[in-house]
């Protein structure tokens, strides 16, 4: 037997399959269904809901750098501002 695992006869999980279940839910714990002590069902927790993807770095690798990022476009003397 598995140590995250629980052995419950039929009867018993008849008689409280709702309860079971949940605990099956809360615990994590899967649980051995048996029928005079051979198994007959495993019921396991379902698998965690898969995490929608992040939008953070969705556009990451998918732009190229053409030119000089780092100097100005225009040349001091072309800016209207410094009077040029």
């Amino acid at each position: 037997m598995d140590m995250n695992q629980e052995v419950v006869p039929i009867s018993k999980f008849k008689a409280t399959c709702l309860a079971l279940l949940s605990k099956v839910k809360q615990n994590g714990i899967s649980i051995l269904v048996t029928r005079r002590g051979e198994p007959i069902a495993l019921v396991t927790p379902p698998p965690p809901p898969k995490r929608p993807e992040s939008w953070l770095g969705a556009f990451q690798s998918t732009g190229n750098i053409v030119g000089d990022i780092v100097s100005p476009v225009l040349d001091d003397n072309e800016w209207e501002a410094f009077g040029g």
